[in-house]
């Protein structure tokens, strides 16, 4: 329906008048508003209309392009979409006949001298029994039926004769003529209508919520739903002066000025819907943060559920894990650098369907699945190490009844923000590896990075979960079986780590193996071998010369072999140039394999950690923490053994050159009991009981003991927390 000209024209209030209701005025205005609300409970879907709304308004004015958000269709798609006008359709048979009502009651109370408040509460009252969303969105649908018509008119009456006919007897050409002048006014309705459309989608949203998820006991919601009332009465007030001027356009002559006082009051009005807009976005924002907790709790609570219950497959849970949804292809395969697709499916189920995840992770199923966990700090050398081990384990003849697959699950923080720089780590990690990994960090579900963190204590180190084919944790991390044993800890599980630890003993083997077949030849050699370490080139010199001068006194084959210290860096480098130049020992002039012997022994702590042993009901336990410890101070040390014997001779550095430089006093002892019960009786009676032990325990603090007594007398150690950054 048209609209008609106002005959009179609102000036601009006085000083000190008000325009705005106040708070106050809004608490008197939602008393009027409650006493007129008798909704009958019918629920209607107003979402479509509202679209097709805004759709009006985009193509009404073209200024008003900017209104449309983004993805709302243009250039008339809206209205050609299928699924819309179905529910449109279901709407608009209880709706149509109240819209039409509502536009010719907005057109008359824009032609009379009704005020603007109780021409909004005319309209309002007509929609009593309507929910709050539906009224207001209904208001929206009748002005826009008007705005629509006017627009109409004025874009088609150069080329069209009715339009034309039409436009003459409302003086359209003359008002377009003059619109530079009505400049003012247009760009204050298109203002408002934005605004107003935002207070719609905003409503409707609060709608939408889903009730499982949250309920109107939840104080942002509460305060919301409060606020919504008078949200939409004064949508209805913006609606009538938006409709009071542009029909004081009809009619206008040449003699009309610039319509300032309206476009002011239309502003005001505005600023203040546009606040009520802010305030309700912001409470929907809290709203929809109460709801991604629920579901991210949701969603740890089924995982944890899914690994509790019993499964008949792989799959259920690697999805969970893995990936939820069923819109892409979770994995790349390490081997081609290809997405991972199903053998089951034909190139017509490829072309004309979304790959099911299941589809994607069948290259996992009914396997067992060794979960490699890291973020994107994991070292180059424990994926070359990994690497060697995976593929030995995989040739292997004698295991080939048992099918496995690694799968790299790189776990990141959610809230860190994701970089090129992270992009291009991530992609140059991905490339090395052979075997699968995730598509993209991202597409892991938050509470399945929770899940990983708090059931299976990932921290920063990186670690290696074992799931068989009915994804029963069978190892929470098989990295340190792996580091101790490589494939001979196959197929990786917690009893095969308890049967080889069985197997072992305190021996130079254990600590080298698979390191330098140097010196595995010495040990076949029945040689003397030492293994010395600690940064203090001073304490390196002056060991390794009173050792030779030793062995060469004693007349036994001896070999040394320096091990640096964990995590080496720049002054082991140094070390290992000095020891070599002058010949004082073998050392490893790569440093990956001085941080694959610290990594060795200090996975023997996780190891035994993790099978819950100590220093005291495990006296290989008490070995390693008292190398540990060695490692962990200032000071030099050294191991000395025999061949491929188990009897291993240790001490501290200082200890050790004293002994050595007493050598004369237990030389007779040596041809008496040989070379190693000599020394070691020898440093038992230098051994003081006064002693300053200090550990640095690997791994993350959550996976630390509480209680860890000193390796040396067996009291409770003092516990610290040390950070420390050293690049020497």
């Amino acid at each position: 329906m048209s609209f008609r000209r106002a005959p009179v024209r609102m000036q601009k209030p006085a000083k000190g008048s008000r325009l705005m209701y106040s708070s106050s005025d809004d608490v008197a205005v939602m008393k009027q508003l409650e006493a007129a609300h008798a909704p009958d409970g019918q629920e209607i879907d107003v979402k479509p209309i509202l679209r097709v709304v805004e759709d009006i308004f985009v193509h009404a004015d073209p200024t008003l392009g900017p209104v449309a958000s983004p993805g709302t269709p243009v250039h008339g798609e809206a209205l050609e979409d299928q699924a819309l006008q179905a529910s449109m359709r279901d709407a608009l048979e209880s709706l149509a006949f109240v819209i039409d009502r509502v536009a010719t009651e907005i057109a008359c109370k824009c032609s009379g001298s009704e005020d603007a408040h109780g021409s909004a509460m005319a309209i309002l009252n007509m929609l009593a029994h309507f929910s709050w969303d539906a009224k207001l969105v209904i208001v929206l649908a009748a002005f826009g039926m008007n705005y629509g018509e006017f627009w109409l008119i004025a874009q088609n009456y150069s080329s069209n004769q009715l339009a034309k006919a039409v436009a003459i007897l409302k003086q359209l050409p003359e008002i377009l003529e003059l619109s530079n002048a009505q400049k003012p006014r247009f760009d204050a309705v298109r203002s408002v209508i934005k605004t107003m459309l935002d207070v719609g989608k905003c409503v409707i949203k609060f709608k939408e919520l889903p009730s499982q998820y949250i309920t109107s006991d939840v104080e942002a919601l509460s305060t919301a739903l409060s606020h919504i009332p008078i949200a939409v009465y004064w949508t209805a007030r913006s609606v009538v002066a938006c409709a009071s001027q542009i029909t004081g356009l009809v009619g206008l002559g040449h003699g009309h000025l610039a319509a300032t006082t309206e476009a002011w009051e239309l502003s005001s009005l505005g600023h203040k819907l546009s606040n009520m807009c802010s305030h309700l976005e912001a409470q929907l924002g809290t709203c929809y943060k109460h709801i991604d907790e629920k579901k991210f709790m949701e969603s740890y609570q089924s995982l944890i559920r899914l690994f509790e219950t019993t499964q008949i497959d792989n799959m259920k849970v690697l999805k969970a894990l893995i990936y939820a949804k069923d819109d892409l292809q979770p994995l790349v395969d390490g081997a081609t650098k290809k997405r991972v697709l199903s053998d089951s499916l034909s190139l017509i189920s490829i072309l004309t369907i979304l790959f099911a995840v299941s589809a994607h992770l069948d290259v996992l199923r009914r396997k067992m699945v060794l979960l490699l966990i890291s973020g994107l700090d994991i070292l180059q050398e424990e994926i070359a190490i990994l690497e060697q081990i995976y593929n030995e384990a995989r040739i292997d003849p004698t295991r080939h009844d048992i099918q496995y697959e690694v799968v790299w699950l790189p776990i990141l923080d959610p809230a860190v923000p994701w970089t090129d720089g992270k992009q291009k780590q991530f992609e140059s990690l991905q490339a090395t590896m052979p075997w699968y990994s995730v598509y993209h960090p991202s597409i892991i579900d938050p509470a399945a990075i929770k899940f990983v963190k708090e059931e299976w204590n990932f921290g920063e180190k990186t670690i290696l979960v074992v799931l068989d084919p009915q994804v029963k944790v069978m190892s929470p991390n098989a990295l340190h079986m792996m580091w101790i044993w490589g494939s001979a800890a196959f197929p990786f599980t917690i009893a095969r780590e308890e049967a080889l630890w069985k197997e072992e003993s305190w021996r130079l083997e254990l600590l080298v193996d698979g390191i330098d077949p140097t010196i595995v030849q010495w040990m076949s050699e029945d040689k003397y071998i030492c293994l010395y370490g600690g940064e203090d080139t001073d304490w390196i010199r002056k060991f390794t010369s009173v050792l030779h001068a030793v062995g060469n006194a004693a007349g036994i084959p001896l070999e040394m072999v320096y091990v640096g210290k964990s995590n080496p860096k720049e002054r082991v480098r140094k070390n290992i140039t000095a020891i070599t130049a002058a010949n004082m020992s073998h050392c490893w002039q790569d440093l990956t394999l001085v941080w694959y012997f610290w990594v060795r022994i200090e996975s023997m702590w996780h190891s035994k950690n993790q099978l819950h042993k100590t220093v005291d009901n495990d006296p290989i336990m008490q070995e390693i923490m008292t190398l540990l410890s060695y490692d962990g101070s200032d000071d030099g040390w050294a191991i000395l053994s025999r061949g491929s014997g188990g009897d291993l001779v240790r001490a501290k550095g200082s200890t050790f050159v004293t002994c050595l430089t007493e050598f004369s006093s237990w030389e007779k002892q040596v041809k008496e009991t040989g070379f190693l019960p000599a020394l070691k009786q020898h440093l038992m009676e230098l051994h003081s009981p006064h002693h300053c032990n200090r550990l640095v325990l690997p791994g993350a603090a959550a996976n630390a003991p509480e209680r860890v007594v000193c390796s040396e007398c067996g009291r409770a150690m003092e516990k610290f927390i040390m950070y420390q950054c050293c690049d020497e």
